[in-house]
């Protein structure tokens, strides 16, 4: 599962996969409708690689609460995250992460990363098989010349 060319755009709904790159700009693919935009410097783009969340212990990566949704709810989620009331949400974000930071995670961050896990699992980007797990750093060989 590879994280890094999936973006969130401030200010715009949904992700959107990265396609390519401009001067000034990098061309990405909203995942919601398929349409093509151009990203610019001034827009805060996230890359889901990079965004983790707030434990009591280390901060998780998205990457791994994906993964312990995935263990603990399954493929399909039983509920939709913006119709629940902040303490259901909290509830159901507990049972998927249940040493979260309650103080620094806030109801809107966890509908984001429900309706986000919805969205990347219902196009198929998401991949918790035994396969996809991270390869270790490939060692690169030697060559010498006698």
């Amino acid at each position: 599962m590879d994280l890094s060319k999936i973006v969130a755009i401030g200010g715009k709904p949904g992700l959107y996969k990265v396609t390519g790159q401009g001067k000034n700009s990098v061309l990405v693919e909203s995942l919601i409708d398929g349409k093509r935009i151009a990203a610019f410097t001034h827009d805060k783009m996230s890359s889901l690689e990079e965004i983790s969340i707030f434990t009591t212990g280390e901060d998780r990566s998205l990457k791994e609460v994906f993964r312990n949704i995935h263990e603990v709810m399954g493929d399909e989620l039983d509920f939709d995250a913006k119709k629940l009331s902040n303490e259901a949400l909290s509830e159901k974000f507990e049972i998927a992460v249940p040493d979260y930071a309650a103080e620094s995670v806030y109801p809107s961050d966890m509908k984001k990363v429900f309706s986000w896990y919805a969205l990347l699992n219902q196009k198929k980007l998401l991949d918790f098989s035994p396969e996809a797990a991270p390869e270790t750093e490939k060692t690169e060989k030697e060559v010498t010349n006698e």
